[in-house]
């Protein structure tokens, strides 16, 4: 099996390779070739027994794309993109790489033709929701996005969807929530802050609070979104339906939840290196994210994540801090 990440040297991208990996296999396949691609160069992750060819380009320049699928990967993991506030500070570079990259990509796929259908996993956001909210956002609301990169997601959503329905390949979007504790150090996504009061006081770090404690937010851990990757490269297409985007599981929490979470886990010394200072910009954007979501249609299909926001603490802890911290 050949598998081709796009956004391989981000986080997530980098995690999914280690898992790969380690697990030698997908769904059963061993894993034959591993390409792992981004505009840096990602990290081989140690230990593969398969090769691992790692590429450097802009997926959005034309001619990029059908250079990147010519080996005819059997999976896709599409997790490349401009984060949030990034794409909503640049109007154009948001739309050439979230928009333009995508369909450069499914285009390229299309062009191969000959029986080629691979499955491409294509990381959508709950960006493409928009306000007003129900309590829980479930499977049936509409899309209706407040931001430039939410729209550039459910656009991503549609064409996944289109060229699904016409046999060029076979689509899963999944909608991430927002990814806590992300490891290393702060992007440009507008929800880095929600990672940041947890990751910088675990190591030993002032954190800045830009919004209120009463802001509520959906999350998961990274871990968690490795297995909704992999999850999503081996599940039944059948099963999945011509809705081919899924709202993945998460937990819904505080701010002020998390922050009492870090005090019971790592003690009021770690939890007193949070430092609030409002920040309208960003208060502003988060006012229109969604809060809460129904993801059963997900759950019912097999993706899991954790059911508590300490859970996701320690997961952290566990993975990136060796099971302790800065006291």
């Amino acid at each position: 099996m050949r598998i081709l990440i796009l956004g391989g040297g981000g986080m997530v991208g980098r995690k999914l390779a280690e898992r790969l990996a380690r697990d030698g296999a997908l769904g059963g396949r061993p894993v034959g070739h591993l390409t792992l691609h981004d505009v840096v160069e990602p990290q081989a992750p140690a230990g593969a027994e398969f090769p691992v060819e790692t590429l450097i380009s802009d997926f959005a320049v034309p001619g990029a794309a059908d250079a990147l699928v010519a080996s005819r990967p059997d999976v896709i993991f599409h997790l490349a993109a401009i984060v949030s506030g990034e794409a909503e500070a640049d109007f154009d570079k948001g739309y050439r790489i979230n928009l333009d990259g995508t369909r450069d990509l499914f285009e390229a796929i299309r062009r191969i033709g000959d029986g080629y259908k691979p499955r491409v996993v294509f990381t959508s956001s709950i960006a493409v929701f928009g306000a007003p909210y129900p309590e829980a956002i479930g499977d049936e609301f509409f899309l209706t996005p407040l931001t430039s990169y939410g729209t550039q997601k459910a656009i991503g959503e549609l064409l996944l969807a289109d060229y699904t329905r016409r046999g060029f390949f076979d689509g899963v979007g999944i909608r991430l929530p927002t990814i806590c504790v992300r490891p290393g150090k702060p992007n440009k996504a507008a929800s880095g802050f929600f990672s940041n009061i947890i990751r910088e006081p675990l190591n030993g770090q002032d954190a800045i609070l830009p919004v209120p404690e009463d802001v509520r937010h959906a999350h998961a851990s990274p871990r968690s979104a490795v297995n909704f990757l992999i999850h999503a490269a081996t599940l039944d297409g059948e099963a999945l339906g011509p809705r081919r985007s899924l709202t993945m599981p998460s937990v819904s929490v505080t701010v002020a939840e998390q922050i009492e979470t870090l005090r019971r886990v790592a003690g009021e010394g770690v939890a007193g290196r949070i430092r609030r200072e409002p920040d309208p910009a960003i208060m502003r954007m988060v006012s229109g994210w969604p809060r809460r979501f129904d993801a059963r249609r997900a759950e019912t299909l097999g993706f899991t994540a954790e059911r508590s926001f300490e859970e996701i603490v320690r997961a952290h802890i566990d993975d990136e801090l060796g099971g302790t911290w800065v006291a």
